[in-house]
């Protein structure tokens, strides 16, 4: 009997930000494999991996790194772990024209759940502009061309502004981790 195993991204929030939430790459690496996880890669130091599993269920892989994550560092980290064909289908889906877009100032908000379309009808675009999203299915298109740290709009795509765990990644590094997950 053959076994079937399907490429994940790992996406944890909040990871080696100003000191807090220590998680060498190293460290990410072993838990991963502590899990079952096997062709383990990881992408810069804020908590990107790709790696391959037997266990077809994303959420369930979530939830084991991120208890991992609390027993081996003592950290509560929110882990979201998505196929890579469904990272595949977030850039196929980007409904933005990149043409001229600087990538390290348009995100990607992976979500925990469906967009909640109720919270984000209330956001006043306008009042936010340049800055712009639009919603995908799991996850919310942002460009910011003046730069995220100013922004206004940014702050409303987070956990507590969309009522679910959420973490954003620029479109360098989506598109890096879909690379990766295809190599």
């Amino acid at each position: 009997m053959t076994t079937t195993s399907t490429r994940y991204v790992a996406l944890l929030r909040g990871i080696n930000v100003g000191g807090k939430a220590k998680v060498p790459m190293q460290t990410l690496r072993e838990l991963l494999a502590a899990i079952g996880g096997t062709g383990i890669r990881t992408h810069l130091q804020s908590g990107n991996a790709v790696f391959t599993h037997e266990d077809t269920d994303p959420r369930r892989l979530a939830e084991a790194l991120r208890q991992a994550l609390d027993d081996e560092l003592g950290l509560n980290i929110t882990c979201m772990v998505r196929t890579a064909e469904d990272l595949r289908r977030v850039v196929a889906a980007n409904p933005f024209d990149m043409a001229g877009v600087n990538g390290s100032r348009f995100l990607v908000v992976f979500l925990a759940g469906p967009v909640p379309l109720d919270r984000l009808a209330r956001i006043d675009v306008a009042a936010y502009a340049p800055d712009e999203f639009r919603p995908g299915e799991r996850e919310i298109y942002a460009h910011f061309p003046d730069s995220i740290r100013d922004s206004k709009l940014a702050g409303l795509l987070t956990d507590r502004g969309l009522g679910m765990p959420a973490t954003n990644r620029n479109w360098n590094t989506v598109t890096k981790l879909l690379e990766i997950s295809d190599g």
